[in-house]
């Protein structure tokens, strides 16, 4: 869907290093994958967690990740508009800094990991509503950053009806 009105660019790594901008929302790399981008951009936050929490006390590090929304609406809109498409599948950004708040209140444990992964991306293919209204009527960066949130939201839902049946 061309909702900027422009030509529609492939997007290479050629692309990606003539802003940064576009290497921040195509997740410095991982957007590129020829199969299932989202999937490869939500673990490239698996990393980035791993490094940031143990850092950060919780305050800072929910800081950081409100900053990490606003930057990513302003490089998914730059880099949107350079593609000539408003939500780019390889743009996946969103999916890394919704995918680290849903792992920042998940349980500790590879299984509650695994889940939380799994149901993220679930709820981010799926697009039950209103993530699919947010998903094809709000356009530029803040939609594209939008609809991730609301996936997010339902995984730690369900997360935590499951921990509350557990544990």
């Amino acid at each position: 869907m061309t909702t900027f009105g422009e030509i529609v660019m492939k997007p290479s790594w050629r692309f990606l290093f003539s802003h940064p901008a576009h290497m921040l929302a195509f997740g410095f790399g991982s957007g590129l994958a020829g199969k299932a981008p989202g999937t490869f951009g939500t673990l490239v936050a698996f990393p980035m967690y791993w490094y940031l929490a143990p850092r950060l006390p919780d305050f800072i590090f929910l800081l950081v990740l409100v900053w990490a929304f606003a930057f990513g609406v302003l490089v998914c809109d730059i880099t949107g508009k350079a593609l000539g498409v408003a939500d780019h599948s390889g743009m996946v950004w969103d999916e890394i800094v919704a995918f680290i708040l849903v792992l920042f209140f998940t349980p500790v444990g590879w299984e509650w990991s695994l889940l939380a992964f799994t149901l993220f991306r679930f709820f981010d293919i799926v697009k039950p509503p209103p993530i699919k209204y947010f998903d094809k009527n709000w356009h530029g960066g803040l939609g594209v950053m939008f609809d991730d949130l609301l996936a997010a939201g339902y995984a730690l839902l369900c997360i935590a009806l499951l921990k509350s049946v557990l544990i």
